[in-house]
């Protein structure tokens, strides 16, 4: 008889290759329409140069020593890799209308790594926010931290929680169907996950109430580990820890759920 283990390895192998192969299937759809790459790179340059350099004329906010495009900085990388993954689930709408997402759910593959590839897939199409947001720090003299380690920090960061808001994305789609519902769902999640952060400014000068949506809100964990590791000197929050387990838990149960409504996507 074969041992557990002899049975083991070669299944969890068998898994990886199949999400590998759906990963990689996806992001080659980049090739024919690289366009959306570079139109949501827009969005992060804007927020920089105009937002960003406007608020750090003002003394409105105590940060110490650090100044507003600073602080800044890896709450706008944050919101862009949010923008990406929420507006992901689009695609999914796009290819059940044009009769190919059947192709897909029919293949031998176990569902939830179909679900894990294309959340996977999302999350890496962040990794283009993260290379702008990168260049555009360092042409404005934002006090980076010089680290090769931290930025295999930020990407692994960027791919996890992009990775979870993709998963978002795709329960919506799974329930609502229609392109139209679904962007305007889509940005009814985004302003108060964006808004209700850290990322503009520091939790401690909200409100009691907006304080709480904060510390239950993802993406402050996701600006919170982004500002550690892309911000010399700067001292996490929760901690490294607690925002990847964050990071984590929430993609593991919203992966369970959206296995489950994967299929209703067809209907």
């Amino acid at each position: 008889m074969h041992s557990k283990p002899a049975r083991f390895f070669p299944a969890l192998s068998s898994y990886f290759t199949q999400i590998f192969a759906i990963v990689e299937a996806d992001l080659r759809k980049l090739k024919h329409d690289p366009s959306q790459l570079f139109t949501r790179m827009f969005q992060p340059i804007v927020w920089i140069l105009i937002f960003g350099q406007a608020m750090a004329k003002t003394k409105a906010l105590d940060l110490g020593p650090r100044s507003y495009l600073d602080y800044i900085v890896p709450g706008i990388l944050a919101q862009s890799i949010l923008l990406v993954a929420i507006f992901y689930g689009i695609a999914f709408i796009w290819e059940r209308d044009a009769g190919s997402l059947h192709k897909t759910l029919v293949t031998p593959a176990p569902r939830i790594l179909i679900v894990i590839g294309r959340s996977l897939a999302a999350g890496m199409r962040g990794l283009s926010q993260v290379l702008v947001v990168y260049i555009l720090a360092l042409i404005l003299r934002v006090d980076l931290r010089p680290s090769f380690l931290a930025v295999l920090g930020v990407i692994f960061i960027a791919i996890l929680y992009g990775a979870l808001f993709s998963t978002v994305s795709l329960i919506i789609a799974s329930v609502v169907k229609k392109r139209e519902r679904f962007m305007g769902i889509g940005q009814m999640i985004i302003m108060p996950l964006f808004f209700a952060s850290n990322a503009l400014y520091p939790i401690y000068l909200m409100p009691t109430w907006i304080r709480v949506i904060s510390i239950v809100n993802p993406l402050t964990y996701q600006v919170d580990a982004f500002r550690t590791l892309m911000i010399a000197g700067e001292t996490p929050h929760f901690g490294l820890l607690t925002d990847f387990l964050v990071g984590f838990i929430l993609y593991s149960l919203l992966l369970l759920l959206a296995t489950k409504l994967h299929p209703k996507i067809l209907y």
